[in-house]
């Protein structure tokens, strides 16, 4: 029987038909055996300890979205099936992804608070200088240090706590900030509290640390998106990662059409307006800006996407730290900066310093050379005039509406500008 199916197989009209009988190999024991069915196995996603920074902790910024990567509810742009390797972790940033439902999945932007290169050398520092030897626990090594004692004792997060961390944020503290900072820690339950008894030793120290290392988590955490701050939406950490919400650096819109340019550059005035201005008083600076300090999500809108370079200045209270307070300095101030380098004092900031640094740094290379000869000619004089300082008497929201004044009529409405699309055609605000 089986010697006439092999024989029937030539003349079988089927090409389905014929590639199954060939597939069986014309062998009457394997057409008549049906093939064992082979289990699917889940490719599983090794995320080794050391990558995340988890063999850290807790030295480290937290574990709140752990869960998420070792899901694999979190995967690296390139890292979408089993035989890809993790991306190398001498990098400073990785572009991934995110789901809640395993099903749709939006950008993240995952990102170290600086490179692996610094974050080693910052450990050995620690290892070398607080118990002599090249390797040690870190964690035990800075629990012993005098300013986590006082930290474990306090109840309050107080100006005392914080001095001497290279922080721009926390060079002018003022003690309503740093009741926000604790209320508003989010590698923590809330707690809602302005007093530090919801937080664990273990949580003391994360804390200590991101405020040591970087405080831009920090930030995106106190003054939230969804609140209206231009910020990205924080999402967690793990280990020494930080998960948030993904921009394009301002960088790669220096080649933009010229109404995109306008509209970055009036958002861009915007930023620097509400972080002089605001409802609870704060005013906002930074101490270096460049071409990745600010960000664009997909819809058009501009944020300010690295807010490690943020200082603040509360307008109600003012600073809180007494004169030469600031000079004292530990391990935990020289965690990713010289400990020689010196502060700048709260009293030295003007109004027009964010102003004067995006004249100088990042408006001509979103505005140069992009409009006809009468409006160009404005733009830069208005440019080179803001890069020397201003020049003259006139506040910063006077310069910044002579600026955006010009800009205004540049711009388009059409869906490119989905963050305000279709509103800019039924509002004069637009």
């Amino acid at each position: 029987m089986g010697r006439w199916i092999c024989c029937l197989c030539s003349r079988v009209a089927d090409p389905l038909m014929l590639l199954l009988v060939l597939a069986l190999g014309c062998n009457p024991s394997t057409a008549a055996t049906a093939s064992p069915s082979v289990p699917h196995v889940k490719p599983s996603y090794s995320f080794g300890r050391t990558f995340l920074g988890l063999d850290k902790c807790n030295a480290c910024i937290g574990t709140s979205i752990c869960k998420k990567f070792f899901k694999e509810e979190i995967r690296f742009d390139t890292w979408l099936s089993s035989h890809l390797k993790l991306p190398p972790s001498s990098l400073l940033s990785y572009s991934g992804n995110y789901t809640d439902d395993a099903k749709s999945w939006r950008l993240v932007d995952i990102t170290r608070l600086t490179s692996k290169y610094q974050h080693d050398r910052a450990d050995k520092r620690i290892c070398t200088s607080l118990l002599k030897t090249k390797t040690c626990s870190l964690e035990r090594a800075l629990r012993r240090t005098q300013r986590f004692q006082k930290w474990l004792r306090a109840k309050r997060l107080t100006p005392d706590l914080v001095q001497g961390l290279s922080s721009p944020m926390l060079r002018c503290p003022s003690q309503r900030l740093l009741d926000r900072i604790v209320r508003r820690y989010a590698e923590v339950p809330d707690a809602g509290s302005i007093y530090m008894d919801h937080l664990t030793d273990r949580d003391k120290l994360r804390l200590l640390y991101t405020l040591a290392v970087n405080s831009h988590p920090i930030l995106l955490q106190i003054f939230p998106d969804v609140e209206g701050w231009p910020f990205p939406r924080y999402l967690g950490s793990c280990g020494r990662l930080v998960v948030s919400a993904s921009t394009r650096p301002l960088r790669d819109f220096f080649g933009a059409a010229p109404e995109v340019a306008a509209d970055l550059a009036l958002q861009l005035l915007a930023v620097l307006r509400s972080m002089g201005t605001n409802d609870l008083n704060y005013f906002f600076y930074f101490t270096h800006v460049d071409a990745g300090t600010f960000g664009v999500f997909s819809n058009g809108h501009l944020f300010i996407r690295d807010a490690s370079t943020l200082g603040i200045i509360d307008k109600e209270e003012g600073s809180q730290l007494i004169n030469g307070q600031q000079e004292h300095k530990d391990i935990f101030s020289c965690l990713t900066v010289d400990c020689q380098s010196p502060f700048v004092s709260c009293d030295s900031i003007r109004e027009k310093h964010s102003l004067v640094m995006v004249c100088q740094e990042l408006l001509p290379k979103l505005l140069t050379g992009k409009f006809l000869l009468p409006v160009q000619e404005k733009i830069d004089a208005f440019l080179q005039r803001c890069a020397r300082g201003l020049g003259d008497d006139r506040g910063v929201n006077a310069a910044i509406a002579e600026l955006a004044g010009i800009l205004k009529p540049l711009r388009s409405c059409d869906s490119r500008f989905a963050y305000r699309y279709p509103d800019c055609r039924y509002s004069d605000k637009y």
